[in-house]
């Protein structure tokens, strides 16, 4: 069955309730209809209550003054994407819909991640092999240190290095020094650092761009037209600004390079597309997919302080994951983005291959994390906590 898409657009000044939601459940009865068709008895989300979460996420849009807000929720029949603005946005300058495009941010990393899993399928990389069998240590101030870090450690964020030696986005950065945070491989240590490590060394590989490379294995397959790590001519009119919590424009932001874990550009349609494609392997091996979906190390974010919400927070392959104490997998896979002024999330649910995927365009963008994963998962995850705290 084909995927059922609708969009809810809300724009400041021309915005029509009623037009709008007697269309909406003209499509749901459309939904219904496909659905009944169905032998299939997974439980499926009504029309009554997708009406009453879109009218929660507007309110919660509204209430957080959150400029711009895509959502797409998955389910095994049928794909909802919710575009939102408030109904107080006379400061936005351009229309908000489902082909506007946002910063990715960190959800950036999980792209790159399955690449480099593509990679060791096709034995390009080894993910336990040391990454300066493939490229240059040049700026790490502990060469012996960086001689250990292997695609598995970044991957996982065990490679002990600190997010960033300096602004990813400053003139500064290509020449930075690096220095280890913690030993390698000693513990949970978030890196974007060890990321871009990375990326160096995959670039030497295919001698090709991060982007070209994108494009080849997940962008074209996965019918993600308009991603990208780079800016594209498209992004003119289709790029969002960011806003700051003082509701200040602060620009589309152009980043100076393609960097594996922040500067990806996308939509929460083609982000799902992809969320969907990695959690159901496709393109990948038996053996690639669940090492990426296997937990590596126990994600205490700060190393040094033990949080509640860390007790079940785990880090796979290029994702996290929600494992409780008495589970024998994950109950949940998720990853954060936070480019100060974007935020963005994507949470999926093994056990009905349910998923949602979000975008804002504003420093407030997670405040809503918990109201809208307890809106379609049904309870309350550390995952907020665990971000914000």
């Amino acid at each position: 069955m084909l995927p059922f898409v609708l969009g809810l657009q809300r724009y400041a000044n021309i915005f029509n309730y009623k037009k709008i939601m007697k269309n909406f459940l003209l499509f749901l009865l459309l939904f219904s209809a496909l659905a009944i068709s169905c032998t299939n008895n997974a439980q499926k989300i009504s029309q009554q209550e997708m009406i009453n979460k879109i009218s929660v996420i507007d309110s919660l849009v509204n209430d957080c003054g959150i400029p711009a807000l895509q959502l797409v929720y998955h389910e095994k029949f049928n794909d909802v994407c919710v575009v939102s603005v408030p109904d107080s946005a006379s400061f936005m300058d351009n229309d908000v819909t489902a082909n506007s495009i946002f910063q990715a941010a960190s959800l950036s990393k999980p792209v790159f991640a399955y690449i480099v899993m593509k990679m060791v399928d096709n034995g390009e990389i080894d993910l336990d092999k040391p990454i300066a069998e493939y490229t240059d240590i040049d700026r790490f101030e502990d060469k012996e240190q960086a001689c250990k870090l292997t695609a598995r450690m970044v991957l996982s964020h065990k490679s002990g290095l600190p997010n960033w030696a300096a602004g990813p986005s400053s003139e500064e950065w290509p020449t930075s020094i690096i220095s280890f945070k913690y030993p390698a491989d000693s513990c949970f240590s978030y890196s974007g650092e060890g990321y871009a490590f990375l990326q160096r060394a995959v670039e030497a590989i295919r001698h090709s761009t991060l982007d070209e490379i994108a494009r080849k294995e997940v962008f074209e397959p996965f019918d993600m037209p308009t991603t990208s790590y780079r800016w594209l001519p498209q992004y003119d009119t289709l790029a969002l600004p960011g806003f700051n919590r003082d509701s200040e424009n602060r620009g589309t932001g152009r980043h100076p390079r393609e960097n594996c874990a922040y500067t990806l550009r996308t939509n929460a349609v083609e982000y799902s597309r992809f969320v969907t494609a990695l959690m159901e392997g496709k393109g990948l091996s038996k053996q690639s997919h669940k090492e990426m979906l296997t937990p590596q190390v126990h994600a205490i974010r700060y190393a040094d302080e033990h949080r509640d919400c860390d007790s079940t927070i785990y880090w796979c392959i290029g994702i996290g994951s929600v494992k409780p104490s008495d589970a024998a997998a994950p109950k949940y896979y998720w990853h954060w983005g936070d480019n100060g002024n974007f935020k963005a999330l994507f949470i999926f649910r093994p056990e009905d291959r349910s998923s949602v995927v979000y975008f804002t365009d504003s420093a407030k963008g997670h405040d809503i994390v918990t109201p809208i994963l307890q809106q379609f998962f049904g309870e309350t995850l550390p995952i907020s906590d665990w971000i914000n705290n």
